[in-house]
C-alpha cells in the first residue's frame, strides 16, 4: 500500500495543466468496440482506472498502440468474445467499475455481452439497473448469476423504442446510447444524462457514422445504423481536477493559473467556489486564481446558511463536494453541504475533524462546516485514503495543514489523478511519494 508524506504549510505557483478528463475516457474508451475500423483518442490521462480498461480491451483482442504520451490507437477488428468466460476477465472487470460500459457496444456490435459485478469506490450504493433495464427496452435479455456475480445480457436483434430513464444516470446512458447507435429504427431516451462527457460521447459517435440528435438534452434521438467507422477524437480536460485546483490554491494561499481548461464546459463549478468567497479570474481558456489571505462564504440573499449540494448536470457534480467541504473549513462563515447521491462520501470528514476542522456530520447526507478563516490552520495527522475523491481532498487539507501528514492508500488517488505529487511538487508542494 503506497503512502504520501506531506510537509504543510508551503505556498504553490505557477501552471497547471490539467489531464484528460477520467469519466469522459472511460466512455470513449468503450466505444472503439463498435467499429472494426481504427479509432484514435488524444489527452488519454495516464491514471489507474484508464489504464486497467486500456489492459481490459486490449486481452479482449483490441489492437492498442499508443502513439504518443497522450494518444492511442485503437482498432477492434479481431475480438474475443470467449475471452469474457475466462477467470482472468472475472478478475480483471471485478476491479474497475467502469468495466460496465463494455456491454452496450458488445450488444450492440456481437448481441452479447458479459460483466462480472464491479467494484470501484466505496461510496455507497451504485445501482446498475438504469443500464440493464434501458438494454431490455432495447429487447435484450437480462441475466444475473447470483452465485457467480455475472451479469449477462443477450440480443438476436435490438429494436429502437422509447424510454424514460428511473435517473439520469451518466454511465448507464452511455451504456444504452452505444448499444442505441446499432439498434434498428427510433430509440428515444428522455431523463438522459447530459454531462460535457455525454455530449463528447455523443459528437464521438456521430463522427463514426451513428445519427444523434438532442445532444445536450435530457432527450436524446438515436436513429440506428448498420454499421460505424473509424474517427479522431480528442478528450476534454478534467472539469474534477479543474475544481480540486481551484481548492487547492485558495486552501494553501497559491497563486496558480491553470490551463486549457475549456470554460465553457465547466458548468457552475467557478460560480460554486466563488460562492465560498474565492477569488478567480478567466484569462482567456484559462484560470487564474490569486494567492487570497483570506475568503469569506457569501450567505444567501436572506442571510441564510450557504448550501451547497449535487445535482445532475447542469447542476452541481457531486464528484467536487468532497473539495468543497475542505475548502469550507478555512474559509470565514458556515456552510451547508449536502451530497444527495452517494451515502457514504461524507464519512471521511472524521479526519478533517482529527485535523482540527469544526464539522457537524448531521447524517449520512450533510455536514456543517464552521469556517475557521485561517485563524488555527489544521494539523497533520496520520489517514488512510478511503476513495479518489476523499483522497484528494484528504491531500489538499494536508498541504494547508501546520506539519507533517501521512496519507496511506495512496492508490485511491492514483485511481483518478495523474502523477499528482510530481505535478505539484514542481509548483513547491512537498509531497513525498513512499
Amino acid at each position: 500500500m503506497g503512502t504520501f508524506e506531506i510537509e504543510g504549510g508551503k505556498r504553490l505557483k505557477g501552471e497547471l495543466i490539467p489531464q484528460g478528463a477520467k469519466n469522459e475516457a472511460l466512455q470513449v474508451l468503450c466505444a472503439v468496440l463498435l467499429t472494426p475500423d481504427k479509432v484514435i483518442i488524444d489527452k488519454v490521462p495516464n491514471i489507474v482506472d484508464v489504464n486497467k480498461l486500456i489492459d481490459l480491451l486490449s486481452d479482449l483482442g483490441v489492437k492498442v498502440e499508443q502513439l504518443s504520451e497522450e494518444k492511442y490507437s485503437f482498432q477492434a477488428d479481431e475480438i474475443n468474445i470467449e475471452y469474457l468466460n475466462s477467470e482472468v476477465f472475472k478478475k480483471k472487470g471485478a476491479s474497475l467499475r467502469g468495466s460496465v460500459m463494455i456491454l452496450g457496444p458488445l450488444l450492440a456490435r456481437f448481441g452479447k455481452g458479459y460483466i462480472p459485478k464491479p467494484g470501484g469506490d466505496k461510496i455507497g450504493r451504485r445501482r446498475l439497473d438504469t443500464h440493464f433495464l434501458g438494454f431490455e427496452k432495447l429487447g435484450a435479455e437480462f441475466i444475473y448469476n447470483e452465485q457467480s456475480k455475472f451479469y449477462k445480457v443477450n440480443a438476436k436483434n435490438l429494436k429502437g423504442t422509447y424510454m424514460l430513464l428511473d435517473e439520469a444516470s451518466v454511465t448507464g446512458t452511455a451504456n444504452i446510447i452505444m448499444a442505441a447507435v446499432m439498434a434498428e429504427g427510433l430509440t428515444t431516451i428522455y431523463n438522459a444524462a447530459c454531462e460535457p462527457y455525454i455530449q463528447q460521447l455523443c459528437k464521438m459517435l456521430n463522427s463514426m457514422g451513428a445519427h444523434i440528435e438532442g445532444i445536450g438534452s435530457n432527450l436524446l434521438m438515436i436513429t440506428g445504423v448498420d454499421k460505424l467507422g473509424g474517427c479522431e477524437h480528442k478528450i476534454l480536460p478534467d472539469m474534477i481536477e479543474i475544481g480540486s485546483f481551484i481548492g487547492l490554491a485558495a486552501m494553501t494561499q497559491s497563486e496558480i493559473t491553470i490551463k486549457d481548461v475549456y470554460y465553457e464546459e465547466l458548468g457552475r463549478i467557478p460560480a460554486v467556489f466563488q460562492s465560498l468567497g474565492i477569488k478567480l479570474e478567466r484569462r482567456g481558456d484559462d484560470i487564474y486564481i490569486p494567492s487570497q489571505e483570506s475568503y469569506e462564504v457569501q450567505p444567501f440573499i436572506d442571510g441564510s446558511i450557504l448550501t451547497i449540494s449535487d445535482a445532475p448536470w447542469p447542476g452541481f457534480t457531486p464528484d467536487l463536494l468532497s473539495i468543497i467541504l475542505v475548502v469550507a473549513t478555512q474559509a470565514k462563515g458556515s456552510v451547508l453541504v449536502h451530497q444527495k447521491m452517494f451515502e457514504s462520501r461524507l464519512f471521511f470528514v472524521d479526519k478533517l475533524i482529527d485535523m482540527g476542522a469544526q464539522i457537524i456530520l448531521c447524517d449520512p447526507h450533510r455536514a456543517t462546516i464552521i469556517g475557521m478563516d485561517k485563524k488555527t490552520p489544521l494539523r497533520g495527522i496520520q489517514m488512510t485514503s478511503p476513495d479518489i475523491r476523499a483522497g484528494v481532498s484528504l491531500l489538499i487539507a494536508a498541504m494547508s495543514a501546520k506539519g507533517k501528514s501521512t496519507i496511506h492508500n495512496i492508490e485511491q488517488i492514483d485511481r483518478g489523478y495523474q502523477n499528482i505529487d510530481t505535478r505539484l511538487n514542481a509548483l513547491g508542494a512537498s509531497i513525498k511519494r513512499i
